[in-house]
């Protein structure tokens, strides 16, 4: 590029026609004011590597360190392969890191082996080196071509990229306009570098081409449209054409082409040995001046490093002296170096690069796949050995590929159709690749008829089946007939085995039937030595947890004592599938949010949803509405984005039980009739289970009670708890409510007693709230009600479920009312509607203020009670925070959890009607916040 006068903000000079944009990016990203990060986007050869040079060079003159990498297409499947270009040169600085994070980072970079490391701790681990890299001076990170980036580095990069500021680091990334990159969708503000103007382009070419006659000038301008790299490179391809001083420049190819077609003239007139030397570095993908000598001694071509001259002189290639590394100048100068060489040629490289690599194996043996014509098992055993390890590391992406191209070269179809399902079962269960996992799995089908004997391709199948148009019982059938038939010997230890348990709970539950889970039943009593923790607990949680969940609590406060420690999403996540029915998924919301953090990032998509829903259930049952609608959004576009479609239904129930809980029951009843109509016809009737759960909140909302039995009986009829129904459980006192109301005494009482058989108050306070508030509801002893209600209101921990708490408060109002307590009524009325209200759940709201007018109440009434009643505990708590001390110290001064506490304050806030811990002092201080207080 041409360089001109020196830019006002620094002593290196901009290009030509770019200082506005050169300022520009710089106050964007923070250079030397704090830190920032930007995308620089742009079309192919607006210049994009050239203003990152400028910006870097001006940097480094000021006293920031640079630090740089470039994405290459060749190592685009190799996982942190851009992390290595960054962080090899500190590969002693990984010392400083405490042990976790420097085990994590030499293991992800290849420096050691060890457990695959989760994404997330790589990417802490990244940031901490950084900040130690940069020890207080200013650091200028620089990624070009970012879509070329594996995609494991781009999810670390990214997590730098959004955090750069707080460590004062500047994030400076270049990606072509239009290409899919881990930045789409305004993960970080862009940039785009647009063409040169007129004036400017003009002046380039007249300053770098000044021998063009004014026509070629014009014409060359015209075509270009003001593309540097096209300004620059055309006038050499016009004149090895025609010449330019006819101004004749080829109309018929689009600019891209054309470009394709000047670098590959430019390659073809190297001498033989530079252009064997490109091909090696555009292969090696890295530019590791060690690698590509190695490498070039396996040749019998006989060239060397030195033969580089002719393609620097030529500015196809840069050798960075500092790094040791060579760059080719742009993205499609490497693809024009291996567009320009013969198959035969590029077979070559590749092995003599595979000889080289012997300390890396999976560069290893994907350059031993490409250099492989024939089929060849050796070749095939270690790409799949290298799958084995990519997958270990958390690159599902990378893993999946390498294994279609380990059964690409397989000679055996056993073989082949074993890696293919394989590759189908890493796409369906991880990455959310459903098209390709099906194919792949049809494939692998056709080369081996009896593929129904192998695990993968049956919990990939039966996977494939619940998110297409399979049935529950076909997919059961299915996977069940290949665990009981395999020669897996059930060794507990045998991970591809106790993923085809997983996927089995996972068929049996939404089957939501007695019959369905008897064979995952008889494999765990199979499984030697023994079951595996998870597998045991949500075979008694996830499966019938009305009888069998209580006892298996031992078992999940052992998976939850872990969950601190646990990096690995798979664990996290199955961890809260057995900690749903026991009303334990706030324990896990933490690790929760870190695998949804993690999906946000680039992680694996499965687990990304699995997060999503545990979190949406658990803002539903504690009263985070709000976010609980936000999180179903984002899972439903994320269900339709990969293709989910057999896990849209928990986020549409989710939209549905808060439209129904708002006061909004034809969005809810609507929502509830898609998804039992997609379970119906694939007899998953748990998801139906959950839709007339919806459908019956929104029936008692309405005051149809008649509907709200209708829909409770579908789930279980009154009188019981349903085998292998977990749902069940929710709908409790819902069966209860309209049971009553629609004179069914006998069948209310039934249910109650169903429940107390159970014995479902050991499952949760919940679950002891609602029995409780059950019997109250069903008992005709007003005395016998009143205590109910009041011994359900006193379980420990009940206020954590604000609705619920809220109707029982209600429920409890209403009675009192009914017995003529009407000053009594207030109380309880009061502190109902503050929740609801706060809640949103209007229909419950208007019917407390009903009963409170009905007890002669008023809000305009002057001293009207407005659910300002705190408990002489919540009182406390209140007081010591409104003083300024923060939770932690309200727990050690009173003896409880700061957990506790947060859960009390979230109480108070709408009993006082106030939305913040600085409003506190204020409404303490009011004489009416406090009235009737016990």
């Amino acid at each position: 590029m041409i360089i001109s006068d020196p830019p006002t903000y620094g002593t290196a000079s901009p290009l030509i026609g770019r200082q506005r944009d050169l300022q520009r990016i710089r106050d964007l990203v923070g250079i030397r004011a704090g830190g920032g990060a930007l995308l620089l986007s742009g079309e192919a050869g607006v210049g994009k590597t050239a203003v990152l040079d400028v910006l870097a060079q001006a940097a480094h003159q000021e006293g920031t360190r640079v630090l740089r990498a470039a994405g290459v297409e060749f190592e685009a499947n190799c996982s942190y392969s851009g992390l290595n270009q960054i962080l090899f040169p500190f590969q002693d600085a990984l010392g400083e890191l405490e042990a976790p994070f420097r085990e994590a980072l030499r293991v992800a970079l290849g420096f050691e082996s060890g457990a695959p490391p989760e994404q997330l701790m790589v990417s802490n681990a990244v940031l901490l080196l950084l900040r130690r890299v940069a020890a207080g001076d200013p650091l200028l990170l620089i990624v070009d071509d970012l879509s070329w980036i594996d995609p494991a580095s781009a999810a670390a990069l990214g997590f730098v990229a959004r955090r750069a500021a707080g460590i004062q680091v500047s994030f400076l990334a270049a990606s072509r306009s239009g290409s899919r990159s881990l930045y789409d969708g305004g993960a970080l503000p862009e940039y785009e570098l647009q063409p040169l103007d007129e004036e400017s382009a003009s002046h380039l070419v007249t300053t770098r081409s000044p021998d063009l006659v004014d026509s070629a000038r014009q014409r060359l301008l015209t075509v270009a449209g003001g593309n540097p790299l096209a300004l620059l490179e055309l006038p050499s391809a016009l004149s090895a054409v025609q010449g330019p001083a006819h101004g004749e420049v080829p109309a018929m190819l689009p600019l891209s082409q054309r470009l394709e077609t000047v670098f590959g003239s430019r390659i073809i007139g190297l001498p033989q040995p530079s252009r064997r030397l490109l091909l090696l570095a555009a292969l090696e993908g890295v530019g590791d001046f060690g690698v590509l000598q190695a490498a070039s001694r396996q040749s019998d071509d006989g060239y060397s490093l030195e033969d580089l001259t002719p393609a620097e002189r030529e500015q196809l290639v840069h050798v960075d002296e500092g790094a040791r590394r060579l760059r080719f100048r742009h993205p499609l100068i490497r693809s024009a170096v291996v567009a320009s060489s013969t198959s035969g040629e590029r077979r070559a490289v590749h092995a003599a690069l595979a000889q080289v690599l012997v300390d890396q194996p999976e560069r290893q043996a994907w350059h031993l796949g490409e250099a492989t014509l024939e089929p060849d098992e050796k070749v095939a055993a270690l790409l799949e050995h290298a799958a084995r390890i990519t997958l270990r590391r958390g690159d599902a992406v990378g893993a999946m590929r390498t294994l279609i191209r380990s059964a690409d070269l397989t000679p055996h179809g056993a073989d082949r159709a074993r890696r293919l399902a394989e590759a189908a079962y890493v796409g369906a269960e991880s990455i959310g690749a459903l098209p390709s996992a099906q194919k792949l799995l049809d494939d692998a089908r056709h080369t081996d008829r009896e593929l129904k004997t192998s695990l993968h391709s049956a919990a990939a199948a039966a996977l494939l089946l619940l998110n297409g148009d399979g049935d529950i019982d076909t997919a059961h059938s299915l996977l069940v007939s290949v665990i009981e038939t395999g020669a897996h010997g059930y060794d507990a230890k045998n991970k591809t085995l106790v993923d085809a348990l997983h996927t089995l709970a996972l068929i049996c539950f939404f089957g939501a039937r007695q019959d369905l889970w008897q064979p995952y039943y008889r494999a765990l009593e199979r499984l030697t030595p023994e079951a595996p923790l998870v597998l045991s607990a949500l075979g008694k949680t996830f499966s019938d947890p009305a009888r069998t969940g209580a006892a298996a609590a031992e078992e999940l406060n052992a998976l939850l004592a872990e969950l601190a420690e646990v990096s690995d999403p798979v664990q996290i996540t199955r961890t809260g599938t057995a900690a749903l029915y026991l009303d334990r998924l706030g324990d896990i919301r933490e690790s929760a949010w870190r695998v949804v953090r993690m999906g946000r990032d680039g992680g694996p998509a499965r687990r990304y949803l699995s997060g999503l829903i545990h979190l949406c259930l658990d803002d539903y049952l504690t009263g985070m509405w709000n976010e609980a609608a936000q999180l179903a959004d984002e899972g439903i576009q994320l269900c339709e984005t990969h293709g989910y479609t057999g896990f849209a239904w928990y986020f549409q129930y989710v939209q549905a039980i808060l439209h129904a809980a708002r006061g909004k029951p034809d969005q809810a009843d609507t929502a509830a009739e898609h998804i039992i109509h997609w379970a119906t016809r694939r007899r998953a009737f748990c998801a139906a289970h959950y839709a007339h759960h919806a459908a019956a909140v929104a029936a008692l909302g309405r005051g149809d009670f008649a509907d709200a039995y209708q829909h409770a009986s579908a789930v279980s009829p009154a009188g019981s708890l349903a085998s292998h129904v977990p749902h069940a459980l929710w709908l409790t006192m819902d069966m209860v409510e309209a049971a009553v109301r629609t004179n069914r005494p006998t069948e209310a009482a039934a249910h109650v007693l169903a429940m107390r058989e159970a014995g479902v108050a050991e499952i949760s306070s919940r679950h002891a709230l609602l029995m409780e508030a059950s019997a109250a509801l069903a008992t005709t002893d007003d005395n016998e009600a009143l205590g109910l209600f009041t011994k359900a209101l006193a379980v420990e921990g009940a206020e954590r479920w604000p609705f619920d708490f809220a109707r029982v408060q209600l429920a409890y109002g209403e009675r009192l009312r009914r017995v003529r307590a009407t000053t009594e009524s207030r109380g309880p009325l009061s502190a109902a509607l503050s929740t609801l209200e706060h809640l949103g759940a209007t229909p419950w709201a208007e019917r407390a203020v009903k009963e409170l007018r009905a007890a002669g109440w008023s809000r305009t009434r002057p001293g009207a009670p407005r659910a300002h009643i705190l408990t002489s505990q919540e009182l406390e708590i209140a007081r010591l925070a409104a003083s300024g001390m923060t939770n932690k110290q309200v727990a050690e001064r009173l003896f409880l959890s700061h957990r506790t506490v947060g859960a009390h304050l979230y109480q108070i806030y709408p009993k006082l009607g106030i939305t913040s811990r600085a409003m506190l002092r204020d409404a303490l201080e009011s004489p009416s916040s406090l009235e009737n207080r016990p």
